[in-house]
């Protein structure tokens, strides 16, 4: 059972807030992605290669409330975009939990057209380690939304993960996963620095 880095989120207050600033930042606009009904979410993707993507997610206002705590712990979200979470996946989703930090979360079948995944989300909707441990999504479809975006050539060089308590997290997810563009620091509070290869250089998003 191992790991491989999916995708990370970009928490914004809207939709069109958290697209202006990946534009500013990467020199390209987020193409359309979809919404989450269970969750009263809604996102835009860019590719970052084949089997990677970057989501910029948001609440949808046009949608009804969906009853539970939304994931990314997006209620309780303020202030400007920002690198808020990342999404690891699994081939094994039930047996890659058992060895997770508590609190990451139970299984949810999702689907929109086509693509159907299972993701593991926390009742509260926050993720351990203040959200520096990620969420696991198992795709249950032969299709993966990478597969479907523009190559517009961003690639991730790196994805930073800083927290107060990073040993620990390391000691969950050094089992699990094994990529070296992704490395766990000890730092003042959790915080995610993604430094993605675009046509006009590095770009760094934090």
């Amino acid at each position: 059972m191992m790991l491989r880095f999916d995708h990370f989120a970009i928490l914004a207050r809207s939709l069109d807030e958290g697209c202006e600033w990946v534009s500013k930042h990467l020199g390209v606009d987020p193409v359309p992605g979809g919404e989450h009904p269970l969750m009263g979410t809604h996102n835009r993707l860019l590719s970052l290669g084949p089997k990677a993507y970057l989501e910029v997610i948001a609440i949808n206002p046009a949608a009804p409330s969906p009853g539970r705590p939304r994931w990314f712990d997006l209620d309780n979200f303020d202030g400007p975009p920002c690198v808020g979470n990342w999404v690891a996946a699994s081939d094994d989703l039930g047996g890659d939990l058992a060895l997770m930090p508590a609190g990451t979360g139970l299984p949810m079948a999702l689907s929109r057209g086509d693509l159907r995944w299972t993701m593991a989300v926390p009742d509260d909707g926050r993720l351990p380690f203040d959200g520096a441990s990620p969420a696991l999504i198992e795709w249950t479809c032969d299709a993966h939304p990478a597969q479907r975006l523009p190559d517009m050539g961003l690639r991730l060089k790196s994805l930073e993960i800083s927290h107060p308590e990073a040993d620990a997290l390391d000691r969950h997810l050094g089992a699990l996963l094994n990529d070296p563009a992704i490395t766990l620091h000890p730092g003042p509070a959790k915080a995610l620095r993604a430094t993605i290869e675009t046509p006009s250089g590095l770009r760094v998003l934090e």
